[in-house]
């Protein structure tokens, strides 16, 4: 233990400032945890090291590659968890959230509120953080397994180490119970070296989600009707309708706070949309964030490496996450009609008159990029991403030859870095940050645990499902207006398909759609045919090569959907460490 307190503070020291109590404790290697816990900044550093363990999701993996989103640049890695082919001995995890990880930082949870009852400092805001925080964890855990134990204190070595999972409902109660107790005692505002840390608003955000995704299908209908513990995945009582009304209360107790809006809420004739949106993921801050996580240019791991993991071949760039043709399809066009591949005007000019988020997310054949690196600027000078093939004549061998373009799978360059969907990720990727192995000129990338865009949303969702379709289509229409679309006048069930829709495109990326595809039941359409594009320069009739590409929707892989991938299994280790723990369906 007392190596672990040396560490964190090693941390802290690197994050933060110091006044003159901190460089007047006593050395790293006489530091207990009575010194840590009776000392505000060791306190703060303490906490420190429960935020750094949270999973942020910008790494060679997003989640993203684990549903229809995006594609693996080498598949192998991902596409068993994508048939649903997960067992309890193992589970494809990188990027995910994991049981054991998750207890690891709630029992740091624990130790900091057992501990810090006896401090004479002003501890209230601290306790509010960490209450936060484990009721943050306990949702990581609720989503991914259902009902899991509730561990609220810090075990000592005569402590029975066995507990029994709680209810769904139960463990729901528990992380709303910490949010209200979070939300007590939380500022509105972080200042200063606390910017990132909780905030009242942060707890109200946690505690709505936490209801939207308790009120969903998932925990609501008999999805495993043979399983027979049905309390530990779901709602076997109670009323569905307060459900929703909890989780629509609990969005609105958020945005009725008036301390958020949306970046760009009101675009005028003129603006840039397109840049307005990519500005919400490259600046450090905007009003519209709630809950984000700094990070700073020169950090030693890959995950602030956006440019080089997700980022053209030509550009000495990997291709990872690539967006699916799934996702490409989903975006509208610009006049708020739905993009179709049956509509010759689209399937023509497929990148033509799309919604803005679509040219502010998406890299795609003849999309405008940076500057070129000195080994590829002579092969593309003006900086146009090239993932196409090209069809040529070979007048001497009297053929045709296929070239492919620089960016491409089969380029020049290194073939192994191109993703094979034909897409590339845009999103939370600053342009001015060329892609480089050199840490110290990686891009500082936040990641945005909760925004307000979101927050939207949820309420939007809420009000759908209890029949208030008025008030949802104004939520959702605060969203599209900002992104310079129209507005959605759909009722009932048509309303619904257009806010899941729309929901998909705005959040793309943010760690939402692998969990809305399984709260949401529809794990058939989320892990069915995967899509791509086929990007084709064709030879024409005088033996010159088109301008413009022919662009073809087809099967780049098949995947499966099984039931039990709601839920993921506790693993056999887990299970076999305590006999008390009930395994989730169909494992």
């Amino acid at each position: 233990m007392k190596n672990l307190f040396i560490l964190l503070l090693i941390l802290f020291l690197g994050i933060t400032s110091c006044n003159k109590n901190f460089l007047e404790i006593k050395p790293l290697d006489e530091i207990s945890s009575t010194d840590v816990f009776s000392n505000s900044d060791l306190a703060k550093a303490y906490i420190n090291g429960i935020y750094l363990n949270l999973t942020k999701n910008l790494q060679k993996r997003m989640k993203a590659v684990y549903c229809d989103e995006a594609h693996r640049r080498d598949d192998n890695s991902t596409l068993n968890f994508n048939r649903c082919l997960i067992t309890a001995d193992g589970i494809p995890s990188w990027g995910l959230e994991n049981w054991q990880s998750l207890y690891k930082n709630i029992r740091a949870c624990n130790v900091f509120l057992d501990e810090i009852g006896e401090a004479k400092f002003d501890k209230d805001k601290l306790i509010g953080e960490v209450k936060f925080l484990r009721a943050y964890l306990y949702f990581c855990l609720a989503r991914l397994y259902g009902g899991v134990p509730i561990i609220s204190k810090s075990y000592q070595l005569t402590d029975d180490l066995k507990a029994p999972r709680d209810s769904y409902a139960n463990v729901i109660k528990f992380i709303v119970d910490e949010c209200d107790a979070a939300a007590s005692v939380l500022p509105l505002v972080q200042e200063g070296i606390d910017n990132g840390r909780a905030t009242k608003g942060a707890a109200m955000a946690l505690k709505a989600r936490a209801l939207l995704y308790a009120a969903s299908d998932l925990y609501n209908t008999n999805v495993f009707p043979g399983y027979a513990k049905p309390e530990l995945i779901g709602y076997t009582d109670g009323n569905r309708s307060d459900r929703w009304k909890a989780a629509r209360d609990a969005a609105k107790a958020v945005i009725d706070m008036n301390l958020y809006r949306l970046y760009k809420e009101n675009p005028s004739p003129g603006d840039n949309i397109v840049q307005n949106y990519i500005d919400i993921f490259i600046k450090k801050q905007t009003e519209e964030d709630i809950w984000v996580r700094f990070e700073t240019p020169n950090t030693t791991g890959g995950d602030q490496n956006l440019a080089m993991m997700n980022g053209p071949n030509g550009y000495d760039a990997e291709g990872n996450n690539a967006p699916s043709g799934n996702l490409i399809d989903a975006f509208e066009m610009k006049d708020g009609t739905k993009f179709s591949w049956n509509n010759p005007a689209h399937a023509s000019l497929p990148y033509t008159d799309r919604e803005p988020r679509f040219y502010a997310n998406i890299l795609y054949e003849g999309a405008k990029w940076q500057t070129r690196p000195a080994f590829s600027i002579g092969l593309d000078p003006i900086g146009i991403v090239h993932v196409g093939y090209y069809e040529t004549w070979d007048a001497a061998a009297n053929k045709i030859v296929i070239v492919p373009g620089i960016d491409s799978r089969n380029s020049p360059f290194n073939p192994f870095n191109s993703g094979q969907t034909l897409y590339l990720d845009r999103k939370m990727v600053d342009e001015s940050v060329a892609p480089t192995y050199d840490p110290g000129k990686w891009q500082a990338v936040s990641w945005r645990y909760f925004r307000y865009a979101e927050v939207l949303l949820n309420y939007a969702e809420a009000c759908i499902e209890l029949g208030e379709d008025a008030e949802a289509r104004k939520y959702i229409n605060m969203v599209r207006d900002r992104a310079g679309l129209p507005d959605v006048t759909e009722s009932g069930s048509a309303l619904k398909a257009r806010y899941r829709n729309e929901r998909r495109i705005e959040l793309m990326y943010e760690d939402h759609r692998f969990f809305d595809v399984r709260r949401w039941v529809i794990g058939p359409e989320g892990y069915g045919s995967f899509y791509k594009a086929n990007v084709t320069y064709k030879l024409l009739p005088d033996k010159t090569t088109a301008k413009v590409p022919t662009v073809f929707h087809e099967i780049l892989e098949e995947r499966a959907w099984i039931n039990k991938a709601y839920f993921f299994p506790i693993l056999r280790d887990e299970m076999n460490k305590n006999d008390k723990l009930i395994q989730n369906p169909d494992y």
